[in-house]
């Protein structure tokens, strides 16, 4: 380690001393709500609905907006937004694909189409926000994906490219190094693709908790600190068991997504990863006039490993990404929240970023399991003879696509042959990852890979290739 290094190393350190380990978003006692009781005894319900995150609470919402007599029922293990709806960086992408590149790789007749629902997933979530007075300080800002390597400008200028081809560019704009940095200032940064209207910004823990809100006044009943603990049939009725009683339903919705499902079936198709985060202090107007940002703009960068950051409302920053963490056995714990070594790796890298910030210190860090799959985007599908519908895999990026993820489990168990239930992309699975160790052994090749690739100019080696392939390989 070089005296420089050091030097930056201590700095960050110094940055993190008063970090409070909890998540920013959920440390709001003005707004968050009183948590619900926990069921007890037997209830019985047309739609019950597992998970009290975005994925269960969209469904649940959205089950009454279509029929307003349909009695619903919500039990969440936790609290509504306590995983990784409320962990999240608060990036809602009009993306159901986790980006373009992604959805061109895997879906290129079908991309045109899945931009189109993306972007009316997005308006449809807008419209709701504002229908139901959910103060979560959404502001459509879109977002920046930058190069931070040269080899990274390139394939931003293909993606402009390939979506001027396809007709998709009317809202994608290339920057050049000088017109990235007009937008915010970073000597890291060489270039940017910028979708002006295709991401918004919002207090993801208000978001959940206006969904909540929005449900219980559409006559959802919602039941928390109640994890569903078993599923099966009962007759006519399909039964889940939980600690202090059970619910009876006609149709049940998962959205789980990242914890075990109910049906082991779709367990090997989802891993838990650990993704993590820094908050900072407010800016002053000094420091923010260092940087630019004027347009508040969500940004990413271009990596394999990469970061993303963006204001908050009181024009804090978030920062977080780098290193996700996979554990064996797909193991889930509230210890993994905390990860020092992870924190001290991200406070150095923000202040190379933006080293005109130097002082400025962090308030939160945490971390938080989100759902992941092979093709790094969601997948759906039904059991029990159409009566249980799952939505999983969204890999980051629920925050939008968990809107449209909950209007296909609707159609699906509808039994509804609609433009969403077409999609090659709704009607295939992607690969399940294998049993362990194979499964462990599998994802830390693939994670060294990445990092190697990132340091050899985007290079994929032997493994990265023959993960492409198979449809295992990363690509957004």
């Amino acid at each position: 380690m070089t005296v420089s290094d050091a030097v930056d190393r201590h700095a960050a350190l110094r940055s993190l001393a008063d970090a409070r380990p909890v998540p920013f978003w959920l440390d709001d006692p003005d707004h968050r709500p009183a948590p619900r009781p926990a069921l007890v005894g037997d209830e019985s319900c047309d739609l019950l609905v597992v998970g009290g995150g975005y994925s269960g609470l969209w469904t649940a919402l959205l089950a009454k907006e279509r029929d307003p007599g349909r009695d619903v029922v919500l039990i969440e293990g936790e609290e509504v937004g306590w995983a990784a709806s409320g962990r999240n960086g608060g990036f809602c992408a009009a993306s159901l694909t986790h980006g373009f590149g992604n959805g061109l790789t895997r879906w290129p007749d079908e991309i045109v189409t899945l931009e189109r629902l993306g972007r009316r997933n997005l308006d449809a979530i807008e419209d709701a926000v504002s229908r139901y007075g959910i103060a979560c300080d959404f502001e459509r800002t879109g977002e920046i994906n930058v190069a931070t390597a040269p080899h990274q400008v390139a394939e931003l200028r293909e993606y402009a490219h390939e979506a001027r081809a396809l007709g998709m560019d009317e809202d994608l704009t290339f920057l050049d190094r000088d017109a990235v940095r007009a937008e915010a200032d970073s000597p890291t940064f060489l270039a940017g693709l910028w979708d002006r209207t295709g991401v918004a910004m919002l207090n993801p823990a208000r978001l959940a908790w206006g969904l909540k809100r929005a449900c219980e006044r559409a006559g959802v009943r919602v039941w928390e600190h109640t994890p569903a603990t078993r599923l099966g049939a009962r007759g006519a009725h399909l039964a889940v068991a939980t600690p202090y009683g059970r619910v009876r339903a006609r149709h049940i919705a998962l959205g789980t997504n990242a914890f075990p499902s109910l049906l082991r079936r779709v367990r090997p198709y989802v891993v838990p990863v650990y993704d993590y985060a820094l908050m900072t202090e407010p800016l002053t107007g000094e420091q923010r006039a260092a940087i630019g940002w004027h347009n508040r703009q969500g940004l990413s960068d271009s990596a394999n490993h990469f970061h993303y950051f963006r204001l908050t409302a009181g024009n804090r920053i978030l920062w977080g990404g780098y290193d996700v963490l996979y554990h064996y056995g797909s193991r889930i714990s509230r210890e993994y929240h905390q990860r020092p070594e992870t924190f001290a790796r991200l406070a150095r890298h923000f202040f190379r970023c933006f080293p005109q910030l130097e002082g400025l210190r962090f308030t939160h860090s945490w971390g938080g399991a989100i759902d992941t799959c092979s093709r790094f985007s969601p997948f759906f599908g039904t059991a029990m003879d159409g009566r249980v519908a799952y939505a999983a895999g969204y890999t980051g990026l629920g925050v939008g696509a968990t809107r449209f993820g909950a209007e296909v489990m609707l159609d699906l168990l509808a039994g509804e042959r609609t433009e969403r239930t077409a999609l090659e992309m709704v009607r295939k699975k992607p690969l399940p990852f294998p049993p362990e160790p194979v499964r462990w052994a599998g994802i830390g090749l693939t994670q060294w890979s990445l990092a190697r690739s990132d340091a050899q100019g985007g290079r994929r080696n032997l493994w990265l290739k023959a993960m492409d392939k198979v449809g295992m390989g990363f690509d957004s």
